[in-house]
């Protein structure tokens, strides 16, 4: 075997270096945590150990995955182009700002890195629900530019979620109309519920949508709206108790689905 590729993935601080073969798909994965060479054949081991020779650190174990689990096995069937749990919160706007980094003096700030920072404290949020059964994606894309900020799968069912920046601002919330600090509100509800609506057709399962408020000096509600869940950044932790909506099986089944790229592209 030739032509091997090593490609690092990163969750929840953890590091994981998968090989693939030219095709994409892969042979097997390195745990730099737990230092052991998962191979999916024994035939490749040997150009599997030349390929991560360089990234080895000290001594590892080789051999079969003790136990696969159904992420792992979707991760290696999935072609690496097309496999989106890698995303990192905001992944799109770090593009985009890496890209075009606009002016370095300005008079206002870039409301794209204000926009990146909510992302980035609701998805290290979300992300800490994984002990709790949950799986998180982040940045997924949508036909025609629009993206979901988080999709957020577990025993209590699935959320579109939307990150909002609303540091020391005053909320209003009036369905469909949300509305920060002294300016102008937009129907945001509006596009949540679409987004949502759209992540339903893709999956076959229903997504509920949910507005993530980040760092709101206070938040007023008059009436609550219309199947949209709205939470602060610190209470997205709230999400762990909910229940008796998936079994583990249909969480794992979903999160497969969803972290492939081509079940975004039909909608």
């Amino acid at each position: 075997m030739s032509g091997l590729r090593v490609v690092p993935a990163f969750r929840h601080g953890r590091e994981r270096l998968y090989v693939c073969r030219e095709d994409g798909y892969g042979v097997a994965w390195y745990d730099r945590e737990t230092g052991r060479v998962n191979l999916l054949g024994e035939d490749s081991r040997d150009d599997v150990l030349h390929a991560l020779r360089p990234f080895l650190t000290g001594p590892v174990t080789v051999g079969p995955p003790p136990v696969p689990t159904p992420a792992e096995l979707a991760r290696l069937t999935l072609h690496p182009d097309d496999d989106l749990a890698p995303n990192r919160p905001g992944e799109a706007l770090l593009v985009a700002l890496d890209r075009d980094p606009g002016p370095a003096h300005r008079l206002r700030p870039d409301p794209r890195r204000r926009a990146l920072t909510a992302e980035q404290a609701v998805g290290e949020a979300l992300d800490g629900l994984e002990g709790a059964g949950w799986h998180t994606l982040h940045s997924l894309p949508l036909p025609g530019g629009d993206r979901i900020h988080h999709l957020v799968i577990g025993p209590g069912g699935l959320f579109a979620v939307h990150a909002l920046y609303a540091r020391r601002s005053r909320v209003l919330v009036a369905d469909p109309m949300v509305a920060l600090g002294r300016r102008e509100a937009e129907p945001l509800l509006r596009r949540l519920r679409a987004d949502a609506d759209r992540a339903s057709y893709a999956l076959t399962a229903e997504v509920r949508p949910l507005l993530a408020l980040v760092g709101p000096a206070e938040v007023r509600v008059p009436a609550r709206p219309r199947g949209v869940r709205i939470a602060t950044d610190a209470e997205l932790a709230d999400l762990a108790r909910l229940g008796g909506v998936l079994k583990p099986a249909d969480v794992e089944a979903l999160h497969g689905m969803a972290r492939n790229r081509n079940t975004w592209g039909r909608i």
